[in-house]
């Protein structure tokens, strides 16, 4: 059983920026991808970042490569989300799980493919 605990939410205005981290418990992570999700009221939940364990990959949602950095921590079992230049349309809960080694291409990004969940962080953004 993996345990994860997702911080750094808050109340932004326009253009400011945020960084979510995602501290992960109850087992190595070792060969597995972590992602953040995000969902918003009345939305489905959305792919935002994902990172392999090892190596250079990662994958973004729709045009929030540039804006939005992911990143992790091995050894500290820890996932980051550094959230810059944010816009109302990214408020949010955001999600942090994980799930298989990395796939390419939409199949990774998947939520049904992540097994476990945080409880989420709430990000909002006001204009």
């Amino acid at each position: 059983q993996v345990r994860l605990v997702e911080s750094g939410g808050g109340s932004v205005q326009t253009g400011d920026s945020l960084r979510l981290t995602c501290a992960a418990s109850g087992r190595t992570l070792m060969g597995y991808t972590m992602a953040w999700f995000r969902q918003a009221p009345g939305k489905e939940r959305e792919f935002v970042a994902r990172k392999s364990y090892t190596g250079p990959h990662s994958a973004y949602g729709d045009g929030l490569e540039g804006r939005f950095t992911i990143s992790r921590d091995n050894d500290k079992n820890t996932v980051y989300l550094q959230m810059n230049k944010l816009r109302p349309e990214d408020t949010a809960v955001y999600y942090c799980a994980v799930g298989p080694g990395w796939t390419w291409g939409a199949e990774g990004s998947a939520a049904a493919k992540y097994t476990f969940w945080g409880q989420g962080t709430q990000v909002l953004v006001s204009s």
